[in-house]
């Protein structure tokens, strides 16, 4: 999967800042098309204290769940961490790990903010306008206000920041803590949330969201298993 990245990756939090804003107004909250997903991918990443970061990149059958294909990529980041600009620290080892996939999925699920974001630009919306592949983003914690949804499974309530709509809190299992469904690109919250509920069966988090978790983490321990005997191995991923 080729992915192009047209912009210069920022160095400093202001010129990331900067650059969130003037991305904000490409995201299309909409779809484009029919909405049918024959392969969806789930996507993790996670960094350790030295500034290495993995990713890892599930992706599964739409209709069977089973796992279709999986990629992973290593990189490290100086990116200081800033609350809201999450994405430079993690997406240009996450876009290493895509252009690692032999398919191209026809939706891409989040462990992240989309829309639910400060700047109304989180990692998914980030993530969608670079691959130009429906994005949205399934998040463990609220970024914004919401009241607590109804106990059921599929009972959902709105999340707002500064009084503006901005995703949904969505119950995939009953009396179960619910995740913060937003778009990130080129779908609309209600298709959204139908593809976290299909992706939920037995779980709270997604299925995507629980294998690239799990392959992520085995990623990172061996990073680090090697870091400790080759501290100087790991070099920088580009964003391209």
């Amino acid at each position: 999967m080729k992915v192009a990245n047209p912009d210069p990756w920022p160095a400093t939090p202001e010129e990331a800042v900067a650059l969130q804003d003037r991305l904000r107004a490409r995201v299309i909250a909409a779809n484009p098309r029919p909405p049918e997903f024959r392969t969806i991918a789930g996507l993790d990443s996670a960094y350790d204290d030295n500034g290495n970061v993995a990713a890892a990149i599930v992706v599964l059958d739409a209709t069977t769940l089973e796992t279709v294909e999986t990629a992973t990529a290593r990189g490290s980041t100086d990116f200081p961490y800033v609350p809201g600009l999450l994405a430079f620290r993690e997406l240009p080892t996450t876009l290493a790990a895509l252009e690692n996939l032999t398919v191209t999925p026809d939706l891409l699920v989040c462990d992240s903010q989309g829309l639910a974001h400060p700047r109304r630009f989180g990692f998914a919306c980030h993530l969608g306008l670079l691959t130009g592949v429906p994005t949205i983003g399934v998040a463990k914690n609220a970024w914004g206000e919401f009241e607590e949804p109804a106990p059921e499974r599929g009972a959902s309530t709105v999340i707002t920041i500064d009084g503006d709509p901005v995703g949904r809190a969505l119950r995939t299992r009953t009396d179960v803590k619910p995740v913060f469904v937003s778009v990130g690109h080129l779908i609309d919250l209600e298709t959204a949330c139908a593809q976290v509920l299909a992706l939920t069966p037995e779980y709270r988090q997604p299925e995507t969201t629980r294998r690239a978790d799990r392959l992520c983490r085995t990623l990172l321990r061996d990073i680090a298993i090697e870091s400790a005997s080759a501290p100087t191995a790991m070099g920088t991923v580009s964003p391209d």
